[in-house]
């Protein structure tokens, strides 16, 4: 038996929205009561790749959500497991050999729709009465919804492929997240006089409506400074651009090429779109900056990333 006790909440978590903030915070404060190791389960690729062959776009990456779960809900580890051998294992067998016997579980908290094993053949009611049958404690969370619409990953995609940035948030409890390390770009932020951050958008992520956000950027030092973002093509400076984001950081004088930096995304502040000049386009970053800077005036939570 391992010697690390462990209360683990289960689930894909392709994001980190405030219905999965329920079971991760009930692992959290169950791991405090039990003086054990608060823990998140996960598989290492989304299960429709495979069941269906339309796998949808993640809402982060996998380091982004271990973050995500370490920053907003106090979990110490994320447990990753292959989907491929998870598909084809016993239900049962998931619960005592994998979840008790190989990682310590003395609690496991899921989500009232959470299924597992081969053929999704584990439930809910199945995981209860094995977990009573070990001693194992067990939460199965109900259905979470803000304003009557059920919190689900499905329509914070749909929200974030619109543009509606500020609603996605609020139904994530938090900003959206991209973490990469920044790649040489165009320097048009330098012309102005701003440092730039050039991150790739990777394939298996969520690409937000193309257009211009209000942002704020982590450095790799813990510097936190604001920052427009553009998401896009950049149609007035490449004609066959790759989708990228481009952010301009305001105030702030650094070297930023090579750093792993972290963006969260407010508000979308107008579409992408391709201007007669690069004077048109400098003028209209230079408003976008301004813009900007008057959101975040108007925020008090600073310390949100």
């Amino acid at each position: 038996m391992p010697t690390i006790r462990r209360v683990i909440a289960l689930g894909f978590f392709d994001g980190v929205h405030q219905a999965h903030g329920v079971l991760l915070d009930r692992a959290r404060q169950r791991a405090a009561e039990l003086d054990a190791v608060p823990c998140a389960f996960t598989f290492d690729q989304h299960p429709s790749a495979l069941l269906t062959g339309h796998p949808e776009p993640l809402l982060n990456t996998l380091e982004d959500r271990e973050w995500l779960m370490s920053r907003y809900h106090g979990i110490h580890e994320v447990l990753l497991a292959p989907f491929r051998e998870m598909m084809r294992m016993d239900w049962r067998d998931f619960i005592t050999d994998y979840l008790v016997k190989e990682h310590g579980a003395v609690h496991v908290v899921a989500g009232h729709d959470f299924r597992f094993g081969y053929r999704g053949e584990g439930t809910p009611e199945r995981l209860q009465a094995v977990c009573r049958e070990l001693g194992v404690g067990c939460d199965i969370i109900g259905r979470i919804e803000r304003n009557g619409v059920r919190i689900s990953s499905t329509h914070i995609r749909t929200l974030i492929q619109q543009g509606e940035m500020e609603e996605a948030d609020a139904f994530l409890g938090h900003p959206h997240i991209l973490s990469q390390r920044v790649a040489p770009g165009k320097h048009l932020g330098h012309t102005l006089g701003f440092p730039t951050v050039n991150l790739a958008i990777p394939p298996e992520v969520i690409v937000p409506a193309y257009g211009v956000y209000t942002a704020r950027v982590q450095l790799e030092d813990g510097t936190k400074a604001i920052a427009v973002t553009n998401v896009g093509v950049r149609p007035t400076v490449e004609e066959h651009g790759r989708v990228n984001v481009e952010g301009y950081i305001l105030d702030y004088d650094g070297y930023l090429y090579g750093q792993q930096v972290r963006v969260a995304f407010y508000r979308r502040l107008r579409g992408e779109r391709k201007f007669p000049s690069a004077a048109a386009l400098t003028a209209e970053v230079l408003r976008n900056a301004e813009q900007t800077r008057d959101y975040f005036a108007c925020r008090e939570d600073g310390d949100d990333l």
